[in-house]
């Protein structure tokens, strides 16, 4: 039987978490401060933790900090957090003490017993390989065809929104190696390790590649762009090339922010991405760049269900409607995004993507469905061959 810890010193609440749990065919055990919860964490190995923030004698961000740093390598117990505080900055403080995930107080039964078997099922599925399951190893490029138009925004949140909606392991690659802007759009500083980490390796493989990467709060894992604009020229194509089929391995998703510039790097990318989504706004300079970027890749080679188009901040007026834009470039938008100015820059200049801290949001469900496009074409194969 799956037994649960709850952590919390409102009686109310454990009467009520320990009824719906094991109506549900739970072993529920319960802690009332948190230095009795991390006494039964160590003497009852429960599988999932219900934390509330405010405990006696140690709160749910010590109890939780303390857990992952006394957790060996391979082991990891999902953790959620409860609290009154809808405060995001609360949200944030707790996933970076080490929750899985977070639920305000008072919340629906339903919501918190589907998101404990989802986390069942992901660490559960973690610690036996995956269940038996291969990564997918998808990968994804977004293009900009020009500087402003939103790619990073866009890569960085359908990323989190695959891993967040789909229970994707996802792999967030900063390709923009110079000038690259994950570090301000995540609220990471320089000391992060980088891509230019493996640049005097010889041979990569995956446990070189798990020391590099940047675990994100949101639970993507990043390989950020150098901190330096010189450090970028010491990364070539064929690095970049063996650096991707080794995430291809590790992850069902490896998204890729790419550089503007057509260069050997990029195409590199571009060559071996899945799909390529090129991000765009409706506008003159815009449409002359994006018709010229498919005619090159046109005489590349690339089929053309490969690429597809992306039209940011769709209902913003520049001019030129939907259609017009679609007329020059012969061909219709694949994906369509709004134009919410204040959300975006908002998540922008605060270092937390929408997708994260705001799913809810007008921007957050765009992006929600992005993901499941993306999704539902990946697994379309599979369900296919198994019919």
């Amino acid at each position: 039987m799956t037994k649960i810890l709850v952590i919390d010193d409102d009686q109310n609440v454990q009467r009520l978490l320990r009824v719906t749990l094991k109506q549900e065919g739970f072993d529920v055990v319960v802690a009332a401060d948190g230095v009795e919860g991390l006494r039964l964490w160590g003497a009852e190995a429960p599988s999932l933790i219900l934390l509330d923030v405010h405990l006696p004698k140690q709160d749910g961000y010590q109890v939780a900090t303390h857990i992952r740093e006394a957790e060996g390598t391979g082991t990891h117990v999902p953790i959620i957090m409860l609290t009154a505080e809808k405060d995001v900055s609360q949200k944030v403080r707790g996933l970076r003490a080490g929750a899985d995930d977070y639920l305000v107080k008072p919340f629906h039964q339903a919501e918190l017993l589907a998101r404990m078997k989802s986390l069942l099922a992901r660490f559960s599925a973690r610690e036996s390989g995956g269940a038996g399951r291969p990564p997918m190893g998808k990968l994804l490029a977004f293009y900009g065809a020009k500087g402003g138009v939103g790619t990073t925004t866009i890569a960085i949140n359908a990323a989190i929104a695959l891993h967040a909606e789909h229970q994707r392991r996802v792999a967030l690659v900063d390709g923009v190696l110079q000038f690259g802007d994950h570090r301000v759009f995540l609220d990471l500083g320089n000391d992060r390790k980088s891509i230019s980490e493996l640049a005097a390796v010889g041979s990569i493989d995956a446990d070189l590649m798990k020391s590099v990467l940047v675990r994100h709060d949101s639970g993507v894992d990043l390989l950020l762009a150098p901190p330096n604009p010189e450090e970028g020229d010491r990364i070539h194509e064929a690095q970049m090339v063996q650096i991707l089929d080794i995430l291809r391995t590790m992850y069902d998703y490896v998204v890729v922010d790419v550089e503007k510039r057509l260069g050997d790097l990029t195409l590199a990318v571009l060559d071996h991405a899945d799909s390529v989504y090129i991000v765009m706004t409706a506008d003159l300079s815009c449409l002359k760049n994006v018709r010229l970027a498919l005619e090159a890749l046109g005489r590349i080679g690339y089929e053309k269900s490969k690429v597809r188009l992306l039209l940011n901040r769709s209902n913003a007026f520049t001019g030129i409607s939907v259609q017009a834009a679609e007329g020059v470039l012969k061909r219709s938008f694949e994906h369509k995004i709004t134009n919410e100015y204040r959300i975006a820059i908002s998540a922008q200049n605060s270092g937390s993507p929408f997708s994260f801290t705001k799913p809810d949001s007008a921007l957050g469900r765009e992006m929600a469905a992005l993901a499941a496009a993306i999704d539902a074409e990946a697994v379309a194969p599979a369900k296919a061959a198994a019919r």
